[in-house]
């Protein structure tokens, strides 16, 4: 296909999208990502996914430090793109995304205009949605409010997770972008402006470390639906302080939840082989998948085996 693309991205969520591209046959003449950033203890040099794919792929590739640099700007004229498609990048200035002539579309991983931001899978699921999707959309000045091109839809399991409702919209979304690409050519798309004022919107902002630990002041589903929309990444954390007074801080990555009247809230439960359980106004909850900090990720079971936790208290 003659319609110049270029393609702007950087975790494993953008690569599906930028895969159904390459191999539905457009011609995608630019690749925009990170640059390249040492990380672990030996500072080792890693390139993002979506990296690794355009390399493997022979794909012209460009990582600007900052997106408003001449060389860059210069570099991506010259590429004499038709249209930008951006999937999990950076906000990209006007000079940017003005830039091809039928322009710049974003794949966002919500219906959008519900769950603008940064980490709209993890705040669909814990705020206990049971539906959410993907939208395509125009970029404009204000962060995913542009006009939306299409949408698809798809039901939020009680078993799913944030691991797994991202594998599950990155394939759809991967195809809404190919449809999208394909609609912007063909001129058969109408963008709709996003209603704002008709409805209660729910924000995505971006989720940091501090904002992980587990509030067991919390209902239990509420709690439930907490540790699925971190798990596997980045993950709900608990601290429990031995009998020995040692800090022991947790990832948590599964749950369960029984409701009882006889709960006593914030005592620690455990038989020391099969269950740990949490107090909560409500019932208690099940640890069931855990890591402790430093080490591997574990069953319950497994976890119990090597570790006494008898008379440990919650830290909250």
């Amino acid at each position: 296909m003659n319609t110049r693309i270029v393609f702007m991205g950087t975790p494993d969520f953008a690569v599906a999208s930028l895969d159904a591209l390459h191999k539905a046959g457009h011609n995608i003449v630019g690749v925009v990502t990170v640059p390249d950033k040492p990380s672990g203890r030996g500072q080792k040099i890693n390139y993002s996914p979506v990296k690794e794919y355009a390399l493997a792929n022979n794909l012209n590739i460009l990582q600007p430090e900052k997106l408003r640099d001449e060389t860059f700007l210069s570099q991506l004229k010259e590429l004499d793109a038709d249209m930008f498609v951006v999937v999990a990048f950076r906000m990209l200035p006007k000079v940017v995304w003005a830039m091809p002539r039928l322009g710049t579309f974003n794949l966002h991983a919500s219906l959008l205009p519900q769950y603008r931001g940064a980490a709209p899978i993890n705040w669909a699921i814990i705020n206990g949605e049971t539906t959410t999707g993907v939208t395509t959309f125009l970029l404009n000045e204000k962060i995913d409010e542009g006009k939306i091109l299409l949408q698809e839809s798809i039901a939020i399991n009680e078993s799913d997770t944030a691991e797994t409702i991202h594998d599950k919209l990155a394939d759809i979304g991967k195809n809404l972008v190919v449809k999208t690409v394909e609609g912007l050519v063909q001129n058969n798309l109408c963008p709709t402006a996003q209603p704002n004022d008709s409805i209660e919107l729910k924000p995505a902002p971006k989720i940091f470390k501090a904002d992980c630990a587990i509030d067991w002041n919390k209902k239990g589903s509420n709690i439930v639906n907490f540790v699925r929309g971190l798990s596997t990444y980045p993950a709900a954390t608990m601290t429990l302080k031995d009998y020995k007074d040692t800090v022991l801080s947790f990832k948590v990555f599964e749950v369960t939840f029984e409701q009882a009247e006889n709960a006593e809230p914030f005592k620690v439960y455990t038989d020391q082989k099969e269950y740990l359980k949490i107090g909560i106004s409500d019932g208690y909850i099940y640890i069931k998948v855990l890591q402790l900090s430093g080490k591997r990720k574990n069953t319950i079971g497994e976890f119990l085996r090597g570790n006494n936790v008898t008379n440990c208290t919650l830290l909250h």
